[in-house]
């Protein structure tokens, strides 16, 4: 069975940034791979001057935001470390186990990899030193920093949301027959970092995908 990745370009980012962000990379690849009708519903972000577009899902909405608020608490625990969340689309099959039994099996064909370095970085200081009321202030100096960054970051996120679209656009021969399930999208799972594995990545998903049984983690 085909099966294909797409590995985002990797995003800069500061604890407070992470919700948007991750809100508009995922709901912009499941909308991607909607289902039959949706309501599209475009989502316009407060941080970044960029607007993405949701299914307009109640369900969808909420596996993004409890995978999301997971992550949150996981980056909490583990600050300044680069990561990794998986969006997977899946297929279930039915396989004959034995004369009397069958056995229900996921089958991955498609991976997306969102790669994300949150950095903590040191906020303004309104005191100055003896020495650098001729020079610039720090707590200027830090918002321009800050300014700088935000403009980085809103750059990579719109290189990311044209790499999602330039992949879903190439990309349609491995894309199995729609499920008879209902659904407005393909089912899918979103994969975070565990509290035991600090070191989570890409090289898991890479053994999965060379192993050809690609199980799907919860």
């Amino acid at each position: 069975m085909n099966c294909e990745a797409c590995d985002l370009k990797e995003l800069e980012l500061e604890n407070f940034q992470i919700r948007e962000v991750l809100r508009c990379i995922l709901h912009t690849i499941v909308f991607h791979r909607a289902l039959g009708l949706v309501r599209p519903k475009d989502i316009d972000l407060e941080l970044f001057e960029i607007t993405y577009v949701q299914c307009g899902d109640a369900e969808v909405e909420r596996k993004i935001n409890e995978k999301i608020d997971q992550f949150i608490s996981w980056v909490e625990k583990h600050p300044n470390k680069k990561s990794q969340i998986c969006l997977s689309f899946y297929e279930v099959k039915n396989k004959q186990a034995s004369w009397f039994t069958n056995k229900i099996e996921r089958r991955s064909w498609e991976y997306w990899y969102i790669n994300l370095n949150v950095a903590q970085h040191p906020k303004a200081h309104s005191s100055k030193s003896h020495h650098s009321k001729a020079v610039v202030d720090p707590g200027e100096s830090a918002s321009e920093d800050r300014s700088l960054r935000r403009a980085a970051l809103e750059a990579s996120l719109r290189e990311v949301l044209f790499q999602i679209i330039k992949f879903v656009n190439e990309k349609k021969d491995h894309i199995p027959s729609i499920p008879s399930a209902e659904g407005v999208s393909f089912p899918y799972e979103i994969t975070i970092p565990s509290s035991s594995d600090s070191a989570f990545g890409m090289d898991m998903f890479k053994r999965m995908l060379q192993s050809g049984h690609p199980t799907m983690l919860s």
